[in-house]
């Protein structure tokens, strides 16, 4: 195609501006419809009317996330916090310590995870059934013929399989799950759940290290992006939300459909969340038609429950960044200090807590004071001095089908 040509991308997530971002660079003319009011999506975040900064959950970068910190240096930007160690809670109290991986003597794979990692109550004997796993890791070689074989499986038949035991599945790999797919292990396909191990723990000895961005990733990295985009002569427009696109019996792409506005393209790019393509292909009269585009609606997204909370009186957290497990039967949940991780709230007299929940269907249907107050109780079992801190002011953000199910 040559560059003159028009292309269209949809959706101003992360793939869609990474894709209209690299088009833009090469000296295409290309414009980014975004449905929303802004650009980023639930990513972005944003701020309420009192001026306060909300996210649609926290999102850490990995140590294997290149990508994005390669684009973030070509920027000029330091959207990020230091490495931050993490740890597990559940009912019982604290579980798990992680250190930073890549401060540790680097170790022969897996045996660095294996070891720097403080387990405060799983014993050593459960930990070593997880060693006939890596026969399984060393067989899923990411073909298309080991997907093949390995999702047609759950990942809790897998575990079961090899041997795992129920504790080591239930303290460590199912949390993992909960809160890395976003599923309990009888929900997540196999073949996911050992790429998730393997790129996360298994590849590197620093790949679970993880940083946070020190602020809304929508002002802190796609503000700046998106006015990149623009000097290279890129459009980024919003509120267009595509409801078709137009193509030829030959079944060549002639542009997009924003309701009754037409935008010309001899490609089209979706980057777009399931969730979203399944509402673009429902209203299509062109996509509908494709088995590549109608066999969509066999994929599926998960739940999430996002919540903020502001408290009268700072609260000594260990660690700033904490998953838990065991406080509801197929749900995952996350809480981070946004004291110690975003800027705007360093300063303050109160302690300030996002919390998250993965898998959160049966949450969504309590109201928002129902939430608030479970949040409260959860938090307080894992760090009693919640209890004597007040919640001054909330906000609750209900996402269904919010990230992938990887079935």
């Amino acid at each position: 195609m040559s560059k003159h040509k028009k292309v269209v991308v949809v959706g101003a997530g992360w793939a869609g501006l990474g894709a209209t971002y690299h088009l833009a660079k090469q000296g295409y003319d290309v414009t980014l419809l975004e449905a929303s009011s802004y650009p980023g999506g639930l990513v972005a975040g944003w701020k309420t009317e009192d001026g306060k900064s909300i996210e649609a959950g926290i999102h850490g970068f990995w140590y294997p996330y290149k990508n994005i910190f390669q684009l973030v240096e070509e920027l000029g930007l330091n959207p990020f916090t230091n490495w931050t160690r993490s740890s597990q809670y559940s009912p019982a109290g604290l579980e798990v310590e992680s250190p930073i991986f890549q401060d540790q003597p680097l170790l022969p794979t897996p045996l660095g995870t294996f070891l720097y990692t403080k387990f405060q109550r799983l014993p050593l004997i459960d930990r070593l059934s997880a060693l006939p796993l890596l026969y399984s890791l060393i067989d899923f070689d990411n073909s298309p013929e080991a997907w093949e074989r390995y999702d047609k499986v759950t990942a809790r038949e897998l575990f079961k399989q090899f041997g795992v035991s129920s504790r080591l599945y239930k303290d460590a790999f199912e949390p993992m799950l909960l809160v890395g797919l976003f599923a309990p292990g009888e929900q997540c396909s196999a073949a996911a759940t050992l790429g998730m191990l393997y790129y996360f723990i298994l590849a590197h000895q620093p790949n679970f290290d993880v940083v946070w961005c020190r602020g809304t990733v929508g002002e802190m990295i796609f503000k700046p992006w998106i006015e990149k985009i623009e000097s290279l002569g890129g459009k980024v427009l919003t509120n267009k939300r595509v409801t078709d696109i137009i193509v030829t019996n030959q079944g060549t792409t002639k542009g997009v459909m924003c309701n009754n506005e037409i935008f010309a393209a001899d490609a089209v790019i979706l980057g777009v969340s399931i969730s979203g393509i399944k509402k673009i292909v429902a209203e299509s009269k062109v996509l509908n038609q494709y088995p590549e585009f109608y066999n969509l609606s066999n994929l599926g997204g998960i739940d999430v429950l996002a919540t903020r909370l502001w408290f009268d009186k700072k609260v000594d957290i260990p660690l700033p960044s904490n998953a838990c497990f065991g406080f509801d039967k197929t749900t995952g949940w996350t809480f981070f200090d946004l004291n110690h991780l975003h800027d705007e709230y360093k300063e303050l007299s109160g302690s300030v807590i996002e919390a998250d929940f993965y898998h959160a269907n049966q949450l969504l249907t309590m109201n928002d004071e129902q939430i608030i107050n479970k949040v409260h109780q959860d938090l307080t079992t894992c760090i009693p001095g919640f209890a004597n801190a007040n919640i001054v002011d909330s906000r609750v953000i209900k996402v269904r089908q919010g990230v992938t199910h990887f079935a």
